[in-house]
């Protein structure tokens, strides 16, 4: 497989494709997401601080992952992986709005396992594609199941 060198454009568009999103949905939640402070959460629940920090390092490592697949030889393989990618963000950029806008603990908690299933098969997808793509989403991966469990006790102890 022909490895391209990088290409700084597609570089830049791959990385701020999920920046730009997730900002967006940042903005557009503002004040739902400071009605998070009156809930219930469950032990090891971080500062509000944390999330868009974390957020943000995670949009960019998918961004950098994106690229690494974009940049492939055009195949099924590719298409696929950036099909998968595409399904998984929006599934990502809608939980908020469950979560936070409807309060809707309960479902916000099962779209967020659609999503953890969505983004172990995209590490699957982008696996086969190119392996370093694959790593830089373990970290997301790790934080969706984590959020999960946040998810689940907010729910639990609010409901």
């Amino acid at each position: 497989m022909k490895i391209h060198s990088l290409r700084l454009k597609p570089l830049i568009v791959c990385i701020a494709i999920p920046l730009i999103l997730g900002g967006a949905v940042g903005i557009l939640l503002r004040e739902d997401v400071t009605l998070y402070r009156a809930v219930e959460k469950p032990p090891l629940s971080p500062p509000g601080i944390v999330f868009p920090i974390v957020w943000s390092i995670l949009y960019i490592l998918m961004g950098i992952s994106s690229y690494l697949i974009y940049v492939l030889p055009p195949s099924k393989e590719r298409s696929d992986s950036l099909l998968i990618y595409a399904v998984q963000l929006a599934v990502n950029l809608i939980w908020p709005f469950l979560f936070f806008r409807q309060s809707a603990y309960l479902l916000a908690f099962l779209w967020l396992l659609l999503l953890i299933g969505l983004v172990i098969t995209m590490i699957v997808f982008f696996y086969r594609a190119r392996p370093k793509a694959a790593y830089l989403q373990i970290p997301y991966l790790v934080w969706v199941l984590y959020a999960a469990y946040l998810n689940f006790g907010v729910w639990w102890l609010n409901r």
